[in-house]
């Protein structure tokens, strides 16, 4: 099991940047039920969502609960498994490969800063866009504001490297711009930040 797959499960985590910084991660939130803050990713989801690096699968059971039509993807063969667990529908799947009902979603939502997944916001927005539908709406969780846009390499504790990136508040209208969405309108709720997008 990897630290990643430890952290899913509770345990108490760090990642760890290439230039010395450490980030403390929230797994406790990850495990729990979703709480306010991810009311605000939540309450606008009306039709079939999809739940990207859906971790242990909070959002996906929440939405499922709801009688929402939801799917977690996630690398991770632990969120799955967790997520399935808890009673929602999850994919082992990198976002980038083929995903069910790309460009038929209604929702898509990118929870815990995982806007930063492969380190190019960019892209993986761009992607978000191709797996909505024409009317789709995509919730991201970014950072507060001041933090501008950041990519790096990161590890948790000695595992291997990956690229991540973070977004603040205040560059997720050009990050998303750039990507072909609208930035509707940006949020904060128990000092977390979240930035609803949509095609144009």
């Amino acid at each position: 099991m990897t630290v990643f797959d430890e952290a899913l499960l509770g345990t108490p985590s760090w990642l760890h940047t290439a230039t010395g910084e450490r980030r403390q991660l929230h797994p406790d939130r990850w495990t729990a039920e979703a709480d306010a803050a991810d009311e605000v990713m939540l309450a606008g989801c009306e039709g079939p969502s999809l739940d990207i690096g859906c971790g242990p699968g909070r959002l996906t059971v929440a939405l499922a609960a709801r009688g929402i039509p939801a799917l977690g993807v996630d690398i991770s063969s632990v969120a799955v498994r967790l997520t399935t667990r808890r009673g929602g529908l999850a994919l082992r799947r990198n976002v980038f490969d083929q995903i069910p009902g790309e460009g038929r979603w209604r929702h898509a939502l990118l929870a815990d800063g995982n806007v930063g997944i492969g380190g190019n916001p960019v892209a993986l927005l761009s992607r978000v866009g191709e797996l909505l539908s024409a009317s789709g709406r995509a919730v991201v969780e970014v950072d507060p504001p001041g933090g501008g846009v950041r990519r790096e390499r990161a590890r948790m504790a000695e595992g291997p490297w990956f690229d991540w990136a973070w977004v603040g508040a205040e560059s997720i209208g050009t990050v998303a711009a750039v990507a072909g969405l609208l930035t509707q309108r940006i949020t904060e709720h128990s000092g977390r930040w979240f930035a609803e997008l949509e095609k144009p």
